[in-house]
């Protein structure tokens, strides 16, 4: 199958992208886009690999699904568009950035393109999701999970020196497998509102990543 993807994880992901499963999925979603509204818009499903080419890849941060509002989801998890209200759990994340740094993050905008192009992998477990009230986690147990964990163990296998950035038990849970000794996992609750004040706040994940990366001679993310 033909999928309009960066080159690097096209040659990565090549047995998936022939694989039965991956044909089931690929009907489903065309023809959920057909039949009514699904988030991100079509062009923005996988581009979260489009910014940061397998190489290039030294942080992982894990969400679950796309935003299922309008104007809100664009291929990259926890991001907004420019123009958007900061949405709860990136309201959250901005506030342990500055809690790290001692900078203003909340007057930014929400659109995380910018750690994107530097090498941060920000990946929803689920790339498509129907749009309305209600409509979270529609398109689970489709496929794409498992092509999610298949990107995972290719970066788990084929990389080193990455940081992981698991917030949640469900983010912790789909990159089990990676190897500490090769790389720095980095464990907390989950920046939603529900749950941010259990320990996602003062985790220092931000400082602690880039602290890691300039140990193994890589730059460090400007947040």
């Amino acid at each position: 199958m033909d999928v309009k993807i960066e080159e690097s994880w096209k040659r990565v992901l090549a047995g998936e992208f022939e694989s039965e499963y991956f044909a089931k999925l690929a009907a489903f979603v065309r023809s959920a886009y057909r039949s009514g509204v699904v988030y991100p818009p079509g062009r923005c499903i996988f581009e979260a690999f489009n910014r940061t080419p397998f190489n290039r890849v030294k942080v992982v941060i894990l969400g679950q699904d796309p935003y299922h509002n309008p104007r809100q989801a664009h291929g990259l998890c926890f991001s907004v568009p420019q123009g958007v209200m900061l949405p709860p759990s990136l309201v959250n994340i901005y506030r342990e950035l500055e809690d790290e740094y001692g900078e203003p993050f909340m007057n930014r905008s929400g659109d995380l393109s910018h750690w994107a192009d530097q090498g941060v992998l920000l990946l929803n477990a689920t790339l498509t999701v129907s749009g309305g009230a209600n409509m979270a986690g529609s398109h689970q147990g489709r496929g794409w999970e498992r092509f999610t964990d298949a990107v995972i163990r290719e970066l788990a296998a084929g990389r080193e020196n990455i940081v992981y950035m698991l917030w949640g038990s469900y983010a912790q849970h789909k990159a089990a497998f990676v190897d500490r000794e090769r790389n720095l996992v980095l464990s907390a609750p989950h920046p939603s509102p529900l749950s941010a004040h259990r320990g996602f706040f003062g985790c220092g994940h931000f400082r602690k990543c880039n602290e890691y990366l300039a140990a193994c001679g890589l730059a460090p993310v400007e947040w």
